[in-house]
């Protein structure tokens, strides 16, 4: 082989590596939060809470540095900050799901895991159960979120 044939396979295998790696990954992990979990909002306990592409806060002293969103199985994976009162540094699972003639209530949630070791530990958690939301969060209801006019 030449020094040029070389060098284009070179380049080949580099394009191949940098660019055919994470084309799944952008599909199930977008970079940033579908606009209907975005905002401020208030569950069914009176507990507020502020959502963007990269954090989520459950005020008054709750804070989680959002990792991705898998929007197809409909759950965020995050790390705890540390911060928080409890589980400092490890990681959440919260799966999410949509209502329908709910109102006020568009959307809940459900803490699967939320103190996992590893982020690996936190996307294996089994899903929460999505047909039964009054008790597919470990036996306790999805809880409800509505949004916060400003």
């Amino acid at each position: 082989m030449t020094n040029y044939t070389i060098g284009f396979v070179l380049i080949g295998l580099m394009f191949i590596l940098v660019s055919g790696t994470n084309d799944s990954d952008d599909i199930n992990h977008p970079k940033s939060a579908p606009v209907l979990f975005k905002g401020e909002f208030e569950d069914d306990y009176g507990i507020h809470y502020k959502i963007s592409d990269t954090v989520w806060i459950q005020y008054p002293s709750t804070k989680y540095h959002i990792i991705s969103w898998n929007e197809k199985e409909q759950y965020i994976l995050a790390r705890n900050d540390d911060g928080n009162p409890g589980d400092k540094g490890l990681f959440t699972r919260i799966d999410y799901m949509q209502f329908t003639n709910m109102e006020p209530f568009i959307w809940g949630f459900c803490l699967t895991n939320f103190n996992a070791i590893t982020l690996e530990d936190a996307k294996s958690t089994a899903s929460a159960d999505r047909k039964n939301p009054k008790k597919g969060c470990g036996g306790f209801p999805f809880s409800r979120m509505k949004k916060l006019k400003k």
